[in-house]
């Protein structure tokens, strides 16, 4: 059994930014030359989320309207009261989602269904570096 670690480098805009990281999650999956296994995708930082869904317009619209109507935005947030950042409905937003993803690999390939994409969203108020952590421990 071998665990290999690397990441992913993001630029993103905030406020429920979606983006479809399949395609990266793969490439560092190939990379590994491993077969059989599971991948662990992992967002550092508490202001943004990871899931899988269609990446289709639709759908991504309708994920980010189901925030707004759960965690509003412009909500009251008692993390403002420590850092006056205007980001508590991020980390509100974020601890709803989750910052880690668990896929399984077979034959060197993620199993995924044929409309489903491991997508990274991010709350954040505001343009953000972002780097996601891939571990694959497999054979």
């Amino acid at each position: 059994m071998r665990i290999v670690t690397s990441d992913i480098q993001l630029k993103t805009s905030g406020h429920s930014e979606t983006v479809d990281i399949t395609s990266s999650v793969e490439k560092n999956l190939r990379a590994t030359g491993l077969k059989e296994g599971t991948a662990n995708i992992f967002s550092v930082g508490s202001t943004a989320g990871l899931t899988t869904l269609e990446f289709e317009p639709g759908a991504v619209k309708d994920l980010t309207l189901m925030f707004e109507k759960l965690v509003p935005e412009n909500g009251r947030y008692h993390h403002e009261d420590a850092w006056h950042d205007g980001n508590g409905y991020a980390h509100v937003r974020s601890a709803l989602l989750k910052t880690s993803l668990s896929v399984p690999f077979s034959e060197g390939r993620l199993i995924l269904g044929t409309w489903q994409q491991i997508v990274f969203l991010d709350f954040d108020n505001r343009p953000r570096k972002r780097k996601i952590v891939t571990q694959f421990i497999g054979e």
